[in-house]
């Protein structure tokens, strides 16, 4: 089967077109410099220099303010009162916590400590709608739009019995996270729709109610023990900053890894992973910043999307240590990577 038709049929019943290129940049803009404020989480990324290529591409002139929250979200109310007082033209934000900290859920009644006023561009957002960051993608309504970062989870999950037969899906990820909750509430649909069981646990918390790692082991164990046959890496926060604990205990107990984004299997071990590239999901909400910063859209009529080209990732290294091979006609369409130093399994 080629890369075209594989992904075909993953996409068929998703309502996805294929491989529809990304809109070319607006015509360059003259005038004095356009003021960019950009909330990060963890330094920047592939997202971020994704966002910032693009509009530089568009011929535009930026002066960016840039403020990383350090994974902390509680630094949000103080970058929120200087953004008041900087007045920039735009406010671009990392992630669904970000996103909720700066623009809130669209039924928050309390509005006083939220940016309602400028307009937000977010990337990186997992599930917008479940997350109540807008209530329709085609329509969001406020003052907020952006770029989806997930393949549509039907779409993965028929990736996962394509490379091997699924029975079971463990999840493992943060209980006090809106982003990881609508996601993990979406998969148990898809899951029970599709005859396959969805076996779940959350990280544990520390007396601040903070997730914490410990005993990641001991909860992969359990997945395993219960009988998943992929433990599911959905685009939790927290969890991508546990990779080095998560997935050397899953390779350890003999559990491949499918991640939901990028980092996931160039970082983090899995061994496969259909996902979205971080620096064209940054391009991506770089065009959602022109359509507003140059063609004077307001963000409440410009729809949100995701991206209509997916990677296909297999990390070769993981595989062997697994002795878990993707089929053959799978290595027609799949990036073969080997990143990463898989550990060795115990026999």
């Amino acid at each position: 089967m080629s890369r075209r038709r594989f992904l075909r049929h993953c996409l068929h019943g998703a309502g996805l077109p294929l491989l529809a290129p990304l809109a070319a940049p607006a015509a360059p803009l003259a005038g004095k410099p356009l003021h960019i404020l950009m909330i990060t989480f963890r330094g920047e990324t592939d997202v971020d220099k994704g966002f910032r290529a693009y509009l530089a591409e568009a011929g535009l002139q930026v002066h960016y303010t840039v403020r990383d929250v350090q994974q902390d979200v509680g630094r949000i109310p103080a970058i929120l009162q200087e953004a008041r007082a900087l007045a920039p033209d735009l406010i671009y934000v990392w992630g669904t916590p970000i996103t909720l900290a700066v623009v809130g859920a669209y039924d928050d009644p309390d509005r006083q400590h939220f940016i309602h006023d400028i307009p937000v561009v977010f990337a990186l957002v997992a599930a917008p709608v479940r997350s109540r960051i807008v209530e329709s993608l085609e329509a969001p309504g406020r003052n907020v739009t952006g770029a989806v970062h997930v393949v549509p989870f039907d779409v993965q999950l028929r990736v996962m019995q394509r490379y091997r037969p699924l029975q079971k899906l463990g999840v493992l990820y943060t209980g006090s996270e809106p982003n990881s909750r609508a996601i993990v509430e979406g998969a148990r649909a898809t899951c029970q729709d599709s005859g396959v069981a969805l076996l779940e646990r959350t990280f544990r918390t520390n007396a601040q109610g903070q997730p914490t790692a410990d005993g990641v082991e001991e909860l992969v164990a359990q997945l395993q023990a219960e009988g998943a046959q992929w433990l599911y890496l959905l685009p939790d926060t927290f969890l991508g900053s546990v990779y080095a604990r998560v997935t050397p205990a899953a390779l350890q107990a003999k559990l491949p890894c499918f991640g939901a984004a990028e980092l996931a299997v160039r970082s983090g071990a899995a061994l496969t992973g259909l996902v979205s590239r971080y620096y064209s999901v940054g391009q991506l909400a770089g065009a959602k910043a022109v359509e507003i910063l140059v063609g004077g859209k307001s963000p409440a009529t410009i729809p949100v999307e995701r991206l209509k080209r997916f990677s296909l990732l297999v990390n070769m290294r993981v595989a062997h240590s697994l002795r878990l091979y993707p089929p053959i006609d799978m290595l027609n369409y799949a990036e073969v990577i080997a990143v990463g130093d898989a550990p060795p399994i115990a026999s």
